[in-house]
């Protein structure tokens, strides 16, 4: 039995990462976005690494370190390597604007806790309250991919619904089987390393990362 103090510190860092998914939703600056992801792994370290401490699961302590060691230490630094050798800093005209973006952010929460109801109450854990959390986090990750020009904002709202998406793994049972962890993470890292020499080449190809600029050379007779 989790108790009620823990409960709290945990619904606490679960509406931080929410936070920080409504800061990345608004955030244009690509250096600031990736410093908002490391800062969102950081706190999801934080709450496996507690309620490691209150169950006992030492998988969930192996999560924590891995979580710390990709997510706000190597994903972080690869990402700020790859913007400076781009010269890719800010995500400009967007889909919508930063009042557009959030005012449609806030029905996408309600809805997440709204389906998030049927599926807390098939959980048996004590931090199925905070799914519907973990489902609003992947839907604004979304949101951010969506409504972004830049490919690397795009990869880091990614990232972003795969925080989420492990987020929601650790309230509804406690985090995956380490096996699985251990080969996501490793098929994260690959990915990145993959989407940098890809970037590389459209940078040179183009001399742009913008979608609609490519697209648009795309369509070109």
């Amino acid at each position: 039995m989790i108790p009620p103090l823990v409960m709290q510190l945990l619904d606490s860092l679960a509406a931080l990462l929410l936070l920080l998914s409504f800061a990345m939703l608004a955030q244009r600056r690509i250096v600031t976005l990736v410093d908002l992801f490391a800062l969102q792994g950081a706190v999801l370290c934080a709450a496996t690494l507690l309620l490691a401490w209150r169950t006992g699961e030492v998988n969930l302590y192996l999560s924590a370190a891995l979580t710390l060691s990709v997510k706000v230490i190597a994903l972080p630094r690869l990402l700020h390597a790859m913007i400076r050798r781009l010269g890719v800093y800010w995500d400009t005209d967007p889909l919508l604007n930063i009042s557009g973006t959030m005012l449609v952010g806030v029905p996408i929460v309600v809805f997440a806790f709204g389906l998030a109801q049927p599926i807390s109450a098939l959980a048996s854990t004590a931090t199925r309250s905070a799914i519907g959390i973990a489902i609003a986090v992947i839907l604004l990750a979304f949101l951010t991919m969506i409504t972004r020009r830049k490919a690397m904002s795009q990869v880091i709202g990614f990232l972003s619904m795969e925080n989420g998406l492990f987020f929601g793994a650790m309230c509804a049972s406690y985090g995956m089987p380490m096996i699985v962890e251990l080969g996501v993470a490793l098929d994260v890292l690959v990915a990145m390393l993959v989407l940098g020499v890809f970037f590389f080449q459209i940078r040179e190809q183009f001399d742009s990362l913008d979608l609609d600029r490519l697209e648009s050379r795309r369509e070109a007779p």
